[in-house]
């Protein structure tokens, strides 16, 4: 248990490494960024990278790193720590989250995308222990209330969910 929360606290360490003065955050008029694509030149943990009913039962384990990042109305990055599951319906898998009334879930219906992370925990008995077996996933937020009745099996008040569109490996 101990690992797992020192895992979590370096993950969040390194996210909040990252932390910039709104000021610095500002992108030029007419440009854009792209932080999936665009994120790594070189694609160090391809063969780790986590897609499909694999990702999919790594996320419902639960065992493992969460990071939900969206945009706040500044352009300034927010990045939120929240066990999600993962569900598919047909060839799609979608997330979903129980989130209240919080900035992620403003930033999230406002834009209606975002960014998910997935650290899948190390072996214990691997050499190196890193965390590089899972995903980042373009989300989509879902807002056909047809689609979300189907999706909410639990029937929680709070479920948001967001279609994946896209997977990439973590480095």
């Amino acid at each position: 248990m101990l690992k797992k929360i020192m895992l979590s606290v370096i993950a969040l360490c390194v996210l909040g490494a990252g932390t910039v003065s709104a000021s610095e955050t500002e992108i030029p008029e007419g440009k854009e960024v792209d932080s999936v694509s665009g994120a790594s030149v070189t694609d160090y943990y391809g063969d780790y990278g986590m897609t499909g009913d694999e990702l999919m039962e790594a996320i419902n384990a639960p065992s493992g790193s969460y990071v939900i990042a969206t945009v706040n109305e500044d352009g300034t990055p927010l990045a939120g720590f929240f066990v999600y599951s993962m569900l598919k319906d047909g060839e799609d898998y979608y997330l979903q989250l129980g989130l209240a009334e919080n900035q992620t879930r403003a930033n999230l219906e406002r834009t209606g995308e975002a960014m998910a992370l997935y650290a899948a925990n190390p072996d214990q008995d691997a050499p190196a222990q890193y965390a590089v077996a899972g995903a980042r996933m373009s989300l989509e937020l879902v807002t056909d209330e047809s689609l979300i009745e189907k999706l909410n099996t639990s029937g929680y008040d709070t479920a948001m969910f967001c279609k994946v569109t896209g997977f990439r490996s973590l480095g």
